[in-house]
């Protein structure tokens, strides 16, 4: 998987472009996502439906993962069965 690939989730409606990616499965709501929805959906996982939020980018504690939330869902983001947080803003420097 390179980055700038969009990922569709199997058990929501979330959709993801990838910025950075490492080597594991990229999972939403407890399903591995895919380049195309699958023609049956998948069943939401009770421990990954914390939903994803529009524009907002998910990473991994390790920073290998990033993504960027372009259509928001009920199943909240995972790499192989690990919950992704959302990514703090970066302060601006104060200016006097």
């Amino acid at each position: 998987m390179k980055p700038g690939t969009r990922l569709k989730s199997a058990a929501c409606d979330t959709e993801v472009m990838v910025i950075r990616c490492g080597d594991g499965a990229i999972e939403c709501g407890g399903a591995p996502m895919a380049d195309a929805k699958p023609a049956d959906a998948a069943a939401l996982n009770a421990d990954h439906s914390g939903g994803t939020l529009m524009g907002k980018r998910y990473v991994d504690a390790d920073g290998a993962y990033e993504l960027l939330c372009v259509k928001p869902g009920k199943g909240s983001l995972s790499v192989d069965g690990v919950a992704l947080v959302t990514k703090d803003a970066k302060p601006l420097p104060a200016s006097d």
